[in-house]
């Protein structure tokens, strides 16, 4: 069937190759070209172009990086009405890293019963909560059939909620205290409740560092390797990156490159979400932690390295309001949630609020120019901003 050509369709497209003219000149300006010319024909870039783009000029990188979301997402913003269960801080891991973590018997240390958990659930019926996000430290001591309970307790609580749950640490442990094979597991936590996981744990991929920082947890390769396994039980997960600590950009790099690897041959990852490390409170307090500048660029590289994975995530609660707004125009698409009661980073020095309104955060991503959309934790629109 042929096609008319409009003049406001030709409008459109003169404007947008113009705009793609201009950007492309400042890349040229900015020693990174051939890497917008790879940007504008959807190859995707290599490593060595992933490095060069922690150099080069940040808004050259953002404004590449906004190409791509833009061509993906267009002016959407997605959110979700959620709220968190920590559900214990003891921790046997010791990561330098970790604000959070408690030993037993120590000063605040918790476990919540499956029940406990369940009130959180209950206490937030008033509100329109489509998903808990549930993760906490590894206590060698919880039986498998605690997490089983906790999983039904919470689906009681609210049958219609999904439960986001677990980090390929956490699932590693439960298998152990199973005492069969994850993909053994994995069917009988989806019996209980689970519907996804939400893909923390995986700090940096080094070893480097991880010998450094978090020796007692499992490597970069156990943790793409489970989360292989978790796909191929018909689970998807997020993806994560802690940075702004001792990693180089190299290792971040290479981080990202072995995120889309697993990405090509599994398909399972729906959101990468950079993660900044906050050092109060912490054995690394030494350390300054990443600037505004640092999050946004992370956000950038993310999204222009990325290629196959569909959502970019500005984790507002671990940022100031206003840079997760300006990431929207930085490569993400997504600013999580309402999020109700988050522990593990208020512990490490985060001055964000522990909860927002949905109205607040409608308001705050037409602030930043861009449409809002609630969505469920599948990315399934449950209402547009545009919508008549």
């Amino acid at each position: 069937m042929s096609t008319v050509s409009t003049p406001a369709a030709t409008a459109t497209t003169t404007a947008a190759t113009t705009t793609d003219q201009a950007l492309l000149r400042r890349a040229v300006r900015a020693g990174i070209g051939d890497i917008a010319e790879k940007v504008f024909a959807a190859t995707r870039i290599s490593t060595e172009d992933g490095l060069r783009l922690y150099e080069a000029d940040l808004h050259v990188v953002g404004a590449l990086a906004n190409h791509v979301r833009e061509r993906l997402h267009g002016d959407l913003a997605y959110f979700n009405v959620n709220q968190h269960v920590n559900y214990t801080n003891i921790c046997n891991k010791l990561c330098r890293f970790c604000a959070f973590q408690r030993l037993p018997n120590q000063p605040g240390a918790y476990v919540m019963s499956p029940e406990e958990a369940a009130a959180k659930i209950t206490a937030q019926l008033g509100e329109p909560v489509t998903e808990v996000h549930m993760v906490a430290g590894i206590h060698p001591k919880l039986e498998y059939q605690y997490y089983l309970d906790l999983l039904r307790a919470v689906k009681r609580a609210r049958p219609s909620i999904h439960v986001k749950a677990f980090t390929m640490v956490e699932l590693d442990q439960i298998a152990k205290k199973a005492r069969k094979p994850l993909a053994q597991v994995l069917p009988e936590l989806i019996e209980a409740g689970l519907g996804s996981v939400p893909g923390g744990g995986a700090e940096v991929f080094a070893d480097r560092v991880h010998k450094e920082s978090y020796h007692l947890k499992i490597s970069g390769d156990e943790w793409l390797a489970i989360a292989r396994t978790v796909h191929a039980a018909g689970l998807r997960s997020n993806c994560t990156m802690l940075h702004g600590h001792i990693e180089t950009k190299a290792e971040r790099v290479d981080h990202l490159d072995r995120l889309r690897r697993l990405q090509d041959e599994t398909g399972g990852f729906q959101t990468y979400i950079p993660l900044s490390f906050h050092p109060d409170n912490t054995e690394m307090s030494d350390v300054p932690g990443p600037t505004a500048v640092d999050e946004l660029r992370e956000i950038a590289v993310g999204r222009l390295m990325l290629d196959n994975i569909p959502h970019i995530k500005a984790y507002w609660i671990l940022m100031d309001v206003a840079v997760a707004q300006t990431a929207l125009s930085f490569g993400a698409d997504d600013v999580d949630g309402t999020v109700v009661e988050e522990k593990i980073y208020h512990e490490a020095g985060a001055t964000t609020p522990q909860k927002v309104q949905r109205e607040e955060l409608v308001r705050w991503i037409r602030d930043a120019g861009r449409v809002p959309v609630e969505r469920d934790t599948l990315y399934n629109v449950l209402w547009s901003g545009d919508a008549p």
